[in-house]
């Protein structure tokens, strides 16, 4: 009896049919019900059969010695790498403390989304296996470089396994970091696999498809809606997680999505210009360096100048200033100060939509003379990661957080419906 097993489970009176999942300790059965649901038995009280072996066996897999996997190749399909870094598409729960906990490798991704067969030749590796508050520069990096090896190796594109709460830093930080001649597509799930509701599968298989795309850029898929008709492409640079447990949490800025995936036809659609897939061999130029000490700080109402200080002798700081871009007048010579003794400091603003122009007021002018520099209508965390790119990578920080880089800064702001 393994995972992946067909099995019913019978207890005092009543049985259970499902498939056995791995469980957390030795003690206790994990079946998922064919509603959905999972159940957690104590063993020493149950009487288990099993009803067909390995019901979502991968043939022909096997993991190497650094962790990677592969499912046996076929030459009509284009290869496709799944990588994960953990999160709640990659999680299962925990029955000792009834908890969702990332387990799950890259190939238990392709066993436990059956789905993912027949559409690509994946090879699958694991970056990191945390949750997404865990996230760190490093591990960004270390992304980075796992994405360009299996670009070099041979994959037609990419799909990286992301906790939701943070992927939209993890995606720009790709966007600047790694010049890409095929897809990168994020995805995740903001409901776990053993409830019905979970959109594990659905992103998972619409994000294999975006990776199958001619669209060479670092894209977010999830829903598009809350139904289980279509995902959203997201513009890695352009996009924000909106809400904390819709399934249609993502959105794009300031602009429509970049495209979409029907997930009953298969079929993907761009509905703005994007970078095409580059087939010729390309140098995949990868700038990893990052400047960790930068911080995103957001001005309200009533700010004691004195809070600046917690920022005294950061290399970057990106304020998130009201409306056009701007902070209470006090906190200017605090600010100028700053710049003087090093820091470079970068104002977005905490509107949604629009771009930070600090000519039109006095308080942005002077701000302007303190030497902060503005960004446009990128978003404040894409600032941040763009920031720590820049001052790493850059001759002229200036130069390159006032350009657009990875399509982060739109050359106009307009509204859309």
């Amino acid at each position: 009896m393994n995972p992946g097993d067909r099995v019913r489970v019978d207890r005092a009176d009543r049985s259970y049919e499902g498939v056995l999942l791995p469980s957390s300790t030795d003690q206790q059965l994990v079946v998922k019900l064919e509603g959905g649901y999972n159940v957690g038995i104590d063993r020493e009280d149950a009487a288990v059969d099993v009803l067909e072996e390995d019901v979502y066996e991968i043939d022909g897999s096997s993991a190497d010695d650094e962790g990677g996997s592969a499912v046996e190749f076929d030459a009509d399909l284009p290869t496709i790498a799944l990588i994960s870094t953990g999160g709640t598409i990659a999680s299962t729960v925990d029955y000792r403390t009834g908890a969702v906990t990332a387990q799950f490798d890259a190939e238990d991704v392709l066993r436990a989304v059956p789905d993912l067969a027949g559409r690509a030749n994946y090879r699958g590796r694991v970056v990191a296996n945390i949750l997404s508050e865990n996230m760190e520069p490093p591990i960004w990096q270390d992304l980075a470089r796992a994405v360009r090896e299996e670009i070099e190796d041979g994959a037609d594109g990419v799909v990286v396994m992301h906790g939701t709460d943070t992927m939209q830093y993890s995606a720009s930080a790709l966007a600047f970091m790694l010049e890409t001649p095929v897809p990168i597509v994020f995805t995740g799930s903001q409901r776990s696999a053993d409830r019905p509701s979970s959109d594990n599968v659905m992103n998972a298989v619409c994000a294999v498809e975006a990776a199958k795309s001619d669209c060479a850029e670092v894209m977010v898929c999830m829903h598009a809606s809350e139904s289980d008709d279509r995902c959203a492409l997201h513009r890695g640079t352009r996009v924000r997680k909106n809400h904390t447990s819709r399934r249609d949490a993502f959105e794009t800025i300031g602009a429509e999505p970049l495209g979409e995936v029907d997930y009953d036809s298969e079929e993907v659609s761009f509905r703005r210009e994007y970078q095409q897939r580059d087939e010729s061999e390309v140098d995949l130029a990868l700038a990893e360096d990052l400047e960790e000490d930068v911080e995103l700080l957001k001005f309200t109402p009533g700010m004691d100048p004195a809070f600046l200080d917690v920022v005294e002798g950061s290399e970057g700081v990106v304020l998130e200033g009201t409306g056009l871009g701007h902070v209470h007048t006090d906190l200017i010579p605090r600010i100028e100060a700053l710049i003087e003794d090093g820091t470079t400091v970068v104002m977005t603003s905490q509107c949604l939509e629009g771009r930070v122009c600090d000519r039109v007021y006095d308080t942005g002018r002077d701000l302007l003379e303190a030497g902060v520099i503005e960004a446009g209508d990128t978003l404040p965390g894409t600032a941040k990661v763009k920031l720590m790119w820049a001052l790493a990578n850059a001759d002229s920080v200036p130069e390159a957080m006032e350009t657009s880089l990875a399509r982060e800064l739109q050359e106009r702001s307009t509204p859309w419906e």
